[in-house]
């Protein structure tokens, strides 16, 4: 093996999405479809809503809730990762149902629409839809306003720091922290992490190019930063951020600039640098690595919530 990526990964330590360019991209992404046991899971109860996105169209969220939560309850808006071409994976469907049982709280799942058909700013517009719609209808859910978090892995990493930032510049209400797991931050790729992980498997430099190129598709885009939060004039009013890296990651670097932006400008940040880690990990859900690391996801959540 090329890098030293903790044997528990196999096979997934091994394998790279083969994506050609965007538009293949989009078409896998178009094949996904949400696990069948949401719709009959014994353990939680799930709801699915349509919502209004950007431009007026109908989104669909589903909406985790552990039965006997007190309420009014904590809430976290989930925005899933897959390069801003996949639907949620089956996995991230069983972290948002481990969040919520385990923290515990409401997770609101959102399926924002996907690049490259909807390409910037169409997905971050859907995703801070979504987060509005959470704040007004928190009553009629019994959510606890001032306890609505915002979260996400990979692109939907990106999406909820996109989010955090409009929320800042729009003077809309700002969500308690942000969950930023192994994030997507920088259009530019100018890391020593993406100049070294041009072939690392689960996600790559490579991989990131084409995702770029499907994802921004405007010659001079509009509020690049909320496609590309390091873009960002300033960092300052932000909320509170957790972010986690994998190590063999070519976005590793990125999440460790966001951070420290972050920190710069006297937000609290906590930054979980895993090891052995590739990008993508959690997709292996037995693995030890794993499974730590989302103790600590839960425990951040857990003191930022009710502490």
């Amino acid at each position: 093996m090329k890098y030293p990526i903790n044997k528990e990964f196999f096979p997934f330590s091994m394998i790279a999405p083969p994506i050609q360019n965007a538009q293949m991209a989009g078409w896998m992404g178009s094949k996904m479809r949400p696990p069948r046991w949401i719709h009959k899971d014994h353990e939680i109860l799930i709801t699915k809503h349509t919502i209004t996105g950007y431009d007026g169209a109908d989104i669909n969220c589903y909406t985790f809730e552990p039965y006997g939560l007190e309420e009014p309850c904590p809430c976290l808006v989930y925005y899933h990762g897959g390069g801003f071409f996949f639907e949620g994976a089956g996995y991230h469907y069983k972290l948002a149902k481990l969040y919520a049982l385990e923290t515990p709280c409401k997770v609101v799942f959102v399926q924002y629409r996907l690049a490259p058909k909807y390409s910037h700013p169409v997905p971050a517009e859907d995703c801070y839809a979504a987060l509005n719609w959470v704040f007004e209808n928190a009553e009629h859910f019994n959510i606890d306003e001032t306890k609505i978090a915002v979260g996400g892995d990979s692109a939907g990493g990106a999406l909820a720091a996109a989010v955090c930032q409009m929320a800042r510049d729009r003077n809309t209400q700002q969500p308690l922290f942000q969950l930023l797991v192994y994030p997507v931050t920088d259009r530019r790729m100018n890391t020593e992490s993406n100049r070294r992980f041009t072939d690392t498997p689960m996600w790559n430099s490579r991989l990131s190019k084409k995702m770029w190129l499907g994802y921004v598709q405007d010659e001079k885009p509009t509020n690049l930063a909320y496609a590309s939060p390091m873009e960002a004039e300033t960092f300052e009013e932000l909320p509170p951020a957790y972010v986690e890296t994998a190590e063999f990651d070519c976005l590793h670097d990125e999440g460790v600039n966001y951070a420290k932006a972050l920190q710069a400008a006297n937000v609290p940040v906590v930054l979980n640098e895993t090891r052995g880690t590739m990008h993508g990990f959690d997709i292996v859900w037995n693995a030890k690595t794993t499974q730590k690391a989302i103790e600590v996801r839960v425990e951040y959540m857990k003191n930022m919530f009710y502490l």
